[in-house]
C-alpha cells in the first residue's frame, strides 16, 4: 500500500497568535522577542523581507527593520493555542505525530479508499482555520521528508500535493538547504564541491557522500532522491522523563531537599535539550516516612530551560509538602513532551543566558552530565 503522509505547519505561529489578539498587527512587520539583549523568537514574513530571522539578536533585527513592532511574547498563550490545534487534528486522523509546538505529521495511508487524502487534509486545514483563526500550510506526499519540504514551498497559507511521479521533478531545482538534515556545516562543505541543488546531490554516489560527511551520507542521499521510510510516530501526552531519589535516612531538611530538586531539574533539562524536547507538564512527587505518597502537577509554557522550570518545581514542592513529617523519597517528572526547535524560552532569555546554556551543555556532552551545574544542585551530587 502506497503511503500518504501529510505535513502541516502553522504559519509564523507566534506572530499569528498575536494577530488574533490585535488585528492592527496584520500586514505589519512583527518581531516576537524579549528585552533589549534578547533574541528573535519568531518574526512575520514582512520582517523577514528585511533579513530578520529567528534566533537573531534583537538589536541586529531592529537595525535591519527599525519599524518592526516588537512583542515580548506569551508562551502560555501560544502553548494553549498549540494544544487546541492538536486536539482538532487528533480527532480527525488515525495517526498523528506532533513534531513541535506548531508542526504535525499525519499518516493517512489507506484512507483513499474511503475519502481522497488530499481532500481530507484540505478539510482538516480548513477546520483548524475556522476554529482557531490561525493560518496553516500543508503538503501531502508519500513520506515525511518530501511533505515537510513541500510545506515550506507552499507557505504562506498554501497547500500542495506531490504524487510519486512528481516528487523528483519537484525536489531537483531546490537548494540542498531545503533538506531538513542539511545544516550550515554540511551546506558549506557540499557548496565547495559545487553541490548546491538537490538534483546534483541526488546524482552523487551514495558511498562518496558517506565518505564526505560520515554515517549520515547515505541518509542524505536517500532524502535527495525522495526516499524516507521513517514512520509517523503516534503522539501521546504520556511521553515523559523523570528521576527520583530515596534518602538513606528519612529527612525533614527542606533546604537540602530544595537543593536536590535543583539538581534533578538541571539534569532533566539537559536531557530535554540534548534530545530536542520541550515539556508542557511538570510534577513533583514526595513519599513521607509512613509511605503516604503525594503528587502535584501543573501545565507550563513549552520550555526546556532550567531556570524557568526550577521556579515551577519549587512552587509545586511548597504546595505538595503540607505535613511536618519526614520525607523518604522525592521525584520530578516532565510530561507532555514535544520536539521543539526552540531549546529555551526565547522570550525571557538574553543572548548571554542562551550562550551560557549552550556552553554548559557542550561541557556536559564532553565531560559528563554532572560535570558542571548550579552550585545549589551540585552540593548533593
Amino acid at each position: 500500500m502506497e503511503r500518504a503522509i501529510a505535513h502541516m505547519d502553522l504559519d509564523t505561529f507566534f506572530v499569528s497568535c498575536e494577530r488574533l489578539r490585535d488585528s492592527v498587527l496584520e500586514k505589519q512587520p512583527v518581531i516576537i522577542g524579549g528585552g533589549d539583549r534578547g533574541v528573535v523568537a519568531s518574526c512575520s514574513y514582512e520582517a523577514r523581507k528585511f533579513g530578520v530571522r529567528s534566533a537573531m539578536p534583537l538589536r541586529m533585527a531592529l537595525r535591519l527593520c527599525p519599524e518592526a513592532k516588537v512583542i515580548k511574547g506569551d508562551m502560555e498563550y501560544y502553548s494553549n493555542m498549540s494544544h487546541l490545534v492538536t486536539e482538532i487534528i487528533q480527532e480527525k486522523v488515525p495517526v498523528l505525530e506532533k513534531a513541535s509546538v506548531d508542526e504535525f505529521y499525519l499518516d493517512l495511508s489507506g484512507m483513499d479508499k474511503f475519502f481522497g487524502c488530499y481532500q481530507w487534509t484540505t478539510e482538516i486545514a480548513e477546520t483548524v482555520v475556522k476554529n482557531t483563526g490561525l493560518p496553516i500550510s500543508f503538503a501531502l506526499s508519500t513520506n515525511k521528508t518530501v511533505s515537510k519540504i513541500g510545506t515550506g514551498e507552499a507557505k504562506p497559507a498554501g497547500k500542495l500535493e506531490l504524487k510519486p511521479q512528481s516528487i523528483q521533478p519537484f525536489l531537483n531545482p531546490l537548494s540542498i538547504r531545503k533538506i531538513p538534515m542539511v545544516g550550515d556545516v554540511t551546506f558549506e562543505l557540499l557548496s565547495r564541491l559545487g553541490v548546491r541543488k538537490i538534483e546534483t546531490l541526488s546524482h552523487m554516489p551514495a558511498d562518496v557522500l558517506q565518505q564526505l560527511i560520515g554515517k549520515n551520507g547515505i541518509e542524505l542521499w536517500k532524502k535527495a532522491n525522495g526516499i524516507d521510510h521513517n514512520p509517523v510516530i503516534q503522539y501521546s501526552e504520556r511521553k515523559s522523563i523523570s528521576t527520583e531519589t530515596t534518602f538513606a535516612e528519612d529527612t525533614i531538611d527542606v533546604q537540602n531537599i530544595r537543593s536536590i530538586l535543583s539538581g534533578m531539574v538541571e539534569q532533566l533539562c539537559y536531557q530535554l535539550r540534548n534530545e530536542k524536547w520541550l515539556t508542557s507538564t511538570i510534577s513533583v512527587r514526595i513519599r513521607y516516612a509512613n509511605f503516604d505518597t503525594e503528587t502535584k502537577q501543573c501545565k507550563v509554557p513549552y520550555t526546556s530551560a532550567d531556570h524557568t522550570l526550577l521556579k515551577y518545581i519549587l512552587e509545586l514542592f511548597k504546595k505538595v509538602y503540607t505535613r511536618r513529617m519526614r520525607i523518604r523519597l522525592v521525584g520530578v517528572k516532565f510530561t507532555g513532551l514535544v520536539h521543539g526547535n526552540h531549546q529555551m524560552n526565547l522570550f525571557e532569555d538574553t543572548e548571554e543566558l542562551i550562550s551560557l546554556y549552550q556552553t554548559m551543555d557542550k561541557i556536559k556532552d564532553r565531560f559528563g552530565s554532572k560535570s558542571v551545574g548550579r552550585a545549589s544542585g551540585l552540593l548533593n551530587q
